[in-house]
């Protein structure tokens, strides 16, 4: 299999995780994984629970979750294509095994040449989208990174601080009570960086850094990659220990430490708490209010209010 990276520059070694480093890949010359036939198989065979379809207006109002119903995958492409759309397709190592060994691939050659990045829970996830559709303001709790396949896209990345990363919804998207978007003001463009992404480029940026992204032409396919490592599970714990004791025990956290005996008795109260079933039973559900359409102008129509279903992730 041909390498992932022709080069990794030693400025983008020492600039990996505090800030954003934009590399360029081989992944869009793969036509195997990338045609339009298996894009479609892959929409057909993933679990229902790991593809997310939205769509969107102009604000996070007209935003809403998508059924698939019962559209075969070439069907739900053409949706894409002249719709406003974007696909989410997450875990796509666990569908087809090729994704499995790419994002073998992909980290092997990171660790190899990034001294001390060690990651483990890595997944593969894959985004297929309109030619207008974007993506509002919102953070990620694992570590990320963008590989852009086929179009192009705009993507705003913001300081992963306040105000542009409040703790208290940064708390409520790690305990599963939210999805991930933030408060967003128009000022805060004049603090973000802007890329844009043609096929070919990768970018990685700090954790949780907050970021939105509009795509500028074309039918767009991406790939996400989200890993862990022990800081970043610390940092996990720190957030989801502060937000139970700030909803939960009425208590305001000031410490926002990743060691010391505060850090630890979080860790243990987000382990208490996890176990104890309430995350399942507060967590964020998906209501399916569109459908796919790719004869209507969105490429979705709205779904009657009897006709709505919930999906628990």
């Amino acid at each position: 299999m041909p390498r992932v990276f022709d080069t990794i520059a030693p400025r983008d070694i020492q600039l990996w995780g505090n800030h954003t480093v934009k590399l360029r890949h081989n992944l869009a010359q793969r036509e195997d994984l990338f045609s339009d036939e298996s894009l479609a198989n892959l929409v057909e065979r993933i679990d229902p629970k790991h593809i997310d379809i939205t769509t969107m207006g102009d604000d996070v109002s007209t935003w809403g979750h998508v059924d698939r119903a019962g559209q075969p995958g070439a069907k739900v492409l053409d949706a894409v294509r002249g719709g406003r759309v974007w696909i989410n397709m997450m875990a796509i190592e666990k569908a087809d095994p090729r994704f499995a060994d790419l994002l073998d691939q992909m980290y092997g050659e990171l660790e190899g040449t990034l001294p001390d990045f060690k990651t483990f829970k890595r997944k593969l996830g894959l985004l297929i989208s309109s030619p207008t559709a974007r993506v509002f303001y919102h953070f990620d709790v694992p570590g990320q990174a963008l590989w852009q396949i086929r179009g192009r896209k705009r993507i705003w990345i913001y300081p992963p601080t306040e105000p542009f990363l409040p703790p208290t919804e940064v708390e409520n998207v790690v305990r599963s009570l939210s999805l991930e978007d933030l408060s967003y003001q128009p000022w805060f463009d004049d603090y973000a960086e802007v890329y844009d992404m043609e096929p070919g480029d990768m970018l990685h940026w700090a954790l949780n850094g907050p970021h939105r992204v509009s795509n500028l032409d074309g039918f767009s396919v991406s790939l996400t990659t989200e890993h862990w490592t022990s800081k970043i599970r610390r940092s996990y714990a720190m957030h989801y220990g502060n937000g139970v004791l700030r909803n939960n025990a009425h208590w305001a956290p000031k410490s926002s430490s990743l060691d010391g005996p505060a850090f630890w008795a979080k860790v243990g109260l987000t382990a208490a708490w996890r176990k104890s079933g309430m995350e399942k039973k507060q967590g964020y559900k998906r209501v399916l209010t569109y459908k796919v359409d790719p004869d209507a102008p969105l490429g979705v129509v709205p779904l009657e209010e009897k006709d709505r279903t919930t999906v628990s992730l």
